[in-house]
């Protein structure tokens, strides 16, 4: 990150794809080197406002308020890393066309390899159908057409992702 701007570096992909690891590793990465950094996740943000809803409108909605908070900390300075399923391409370009240092992060990883993680037991509780309006089980996951960065997790060291992250946020010009 050049001198004091700030950028979005956000991730997407399935639940349980390894986003919020990585997002976590990053930001204490990016910390360690003296950036202000901001982190946005999913999971967290849903404890703050948990009468968001799982319809397309409410996703939507909650991946657009929360661009438009990463845009504001952006503007001030801020590196924020955004860790959201966020499983439609409309929401996401509109985050995009708010930031002016924007990055998409496609955490790729498979949903076979995403459902064998499946630490909360999400993925089980949608195929038995107790959970409705799930990504990639009833509900799309549309993928990133043009990614700035993509980073399977699957079968590698949370230690080696983030170095290829590095290497690529490095040759973005976001990290120094």
């Amino acid at each position: 990150m050049t001198g004091e701007s700030g950028c979005v570096i956000w991730f997407t992909g399935l639940s349980g794809a390894g986003k919020s690891t990585l997002a976590e590793a990053l930001g204490g990465y990016m910390r360690s080197l003296g950036h202000k950094v901001e982190l946005l996740d999913g999971d967290i943000v849903r404890k703050v406002f948990p009468q968001t809803g799982f319809s397309k409108k409410d996703r939507d909605e909650h991946v657009r308020r929360m661009g438009y908070l990463a845009s504001i900390l952006e503007r001030n300075g801020v590196a924020v890393i955004a860790s959201f399923i966020s499983p439609y391409r409309e929401s996401r370009d509109f985050v995009r066309s708010l930031c002016r240092n924007f990055v998409e992060v496609y955490v790729s990883t498979s949903l076979s390899e995403c459902e064998k993680r499946d630490v909360k037991g999400l993925y089980r509780r949608a195929r038995a159908g107790e959970i409705s309006s799930f990504t990639g089980i009833d509900d799309p996951y549309e993928a990133p057409l043009r990614p700035e960065i993509t980073i399977d997790t699957a079968g590698e060291e949370v230690g080696k992702s983030l170095e290829r992250l590095i290497n690529n946020l490095e040759s973005l010009n976001i990290l120094e």
